[in-house]
């Protein structure tokens, strides 16, 4: 979004609060100014802080290519506050020198141009942007076309909502009557009707449909180059086999050659194949991505896909703008367990419901770093748990004796004593015969003299029977 609005732009002002100093999103905005090549006037805030200094701000700008006037560079520096007001006209007053000395000028009588800064639907209006105009001027009832999208212009509002009827250079403006939803960063262009504006669309929608052909066909036209040199190193192979069969039996060779090895599709031994295929599958978690705002889910997107995928990873399999919908929820639970994330937007009850019928979940969030952090935890919880085993205590079978129980059914007990730690019931138990394992599984009860207990302590003694299991022998350990 900043890189968005870097190449946006004329002139960037770059503000900088004088208590916290040049912060990572400084540096990030600093970086796509310059690469934007935009000039750039730097507007120190908070400077009414007791204690602050600006100058100690303008040498960490310095490290990081922004050298200002006061350092010998070009770029202006401009002390304010933002609370109290002061130094803000005297920033204007720098903006409007440096568009001067510039000669910063748009033309106004022609067909209009711009820039979508973003786009949302909202309930009541529909598909919404918001689009910078640099060029010409834009009045209701124009038709213009951004990306795949085209609108007649039903309406314009300017920045603090009020209703306007034109807009030319410089001014930012919301737009409704869009047919479909445009991408924040589209260019905007003027039609001459509905007719020219349908036809650009037709276009450059059937131009993308070309392009995914065409990389289709390249990648079929590797795989086929791929297949061509497989096959003739295979014949290559086989060519120089029997050459050294013939020269073994012709006494040109000491040994019988060994075999060419079988190769896979790719091309690799079959070995590898193997080692390839044995190799564990990393676990996928799909995500269904919606927000209030085009550049929002673009941002959102891509911090998702940046998330470390060492062990598992993030699949984003949709991306919207709008409320969270019924078709959302059932995208994501067409996969295994997907995840609808939602950014500044909600689920009506009949979604919810759906999405509860679906086994999905819906997490809502309007703090991107705590939605960074949650997918975390999402992704760590769908990690297959680490088991350890961890020994609690030892018995040594003293005795084996049968009981008669209700009905007449009789059952083996082994009288035993804790050696090490304690026995529990609860916890699982393995049967050992010197080395060998003779039952892995659970007690089916554990009494001293006639009395049921939880557990038996070191040193003491107890009667014990398994689940399943009664060939024990005295000295087996437990």
């Amino acid at each position: 979004m900043r890189a968005r609005g870097a190449n946006a732009t004329d002139i960037v002002v770059l503000v900088v609060a004088a208590d916290d100093g040049v912060m990572p999103q400084t540096k990030e905005a600093i970086q796509h100014a310059l690469d934007a090549d935009v000039p750039i006037i730097v507007a120190i805030n908070k400077c009414d802080k007791h204690g602050v200094d600006p100058s100690r701000i303008k040498d960490e700008l310095l490290r990081h290519g922004i050298q200002t006037e006061d350092l010998g560079g070009d770029i202006q520096a401009v002390e304010i506050s933002a609370l109290k007001g002061t130094g803000v006209e005297e920033l204007s007053e720098s903006i409007a020198t440096l568009a001067e000395v510039l000669d910063l000028r748009a033309e106004v009588a022609i067909p209009a141009q711009g820039t979508v800064i973003e786009s949302q639907i909202e309930r009541g209006r529909g598909n919404v942007a918001s689009v910078l105009v640099k060029r010409g001027t834009l009045r209701i009832g124009d038709i213009i076309v951004a990306g795949t999208a085209w609108c007649k212009v039903r309406s314009m509002s300017d920045d603090r909502g009020n209703a306007v009827k034109e807009a030319g250079p410089a001014c930012a403006v919301e737009i409704m009557g869009w047919k479909e939803l445009p991408q924040a960063g589209d260019m905007v262009l003027q039609a001459e009707g509905e007719g020219q504006a349908k036809s650009v669309v037709d276009s450059r929608v059937e131009r993308r449909k070309n392009k995914a052909r065409l990389a289709a066909v390249e990648a079929m036209n590797v795989q086929r180059r791929e297949t061509h040199e497989r096959d003739d190193s295979d014949r290559y192979d086989e060519k120089a086999h029997r050459k050294a069969v013939w020269e073994f039996h012709n006494g040109l060779r000491d040994s019988y050659p060994e075999p060419v090895a079988p190769k896979d599709s790719n091309g690799k031994q079959a070995a590898a194949a193997d080692s390839v295929a044995a190799a564990p599958q990393l676990p996928v978690v799909p995500i269904v991505i919606k927000g209030d705002v085009s550049g929002t889910v673009e941002a959102v997107a891509n911090a998702l896909k940046q998330l470390p995928d060492k062990k598992i990873k993030v699949n984003v399999i949709s991306t919207g703008v709008g409320p969270v919908s019924e078709s959302d929820v059932v995208l994501a639970g067409s996969g295994s367990q997907g995840v609808v994330v939602a950014f500044n937007v909600k689920a009506d009850k009949r979604t919810l419901a759906v999405a509860k019928r679906e086994k999905v979940d819906i997490m809502a969030f309007r703090v991107i770093y705590k939605l960074l952090e949650d997918v975390e935890k999402l992704l760590v919880s769908r990690l297959e748990p680490i088991r350890v085993e961890e020994i609690q205590g030892e018995a040594v079978v003293q005795e084996i004796f049968e009981i008669t129980l209700k009905g007449n059914v009789r059952s083996t007990v082994a009288g035993s004593r804790v050696t090490v730690g304690q026995v529990t019931k609860a916890a699982r138990v393995r049967v050992l015969r010197g080395d060998k394992e003779l039952f892995v599984g659970d007690i089916s009860s554990l009494k001293s003299v006639k009395h049921d207990i939880s557990e038996a302590t070191k040193g003491q003694e107890f009667g014990v029977s398994f689940a399943g299991f009664e060939d024990m022998k005295e000295g087996d350990t437990i």
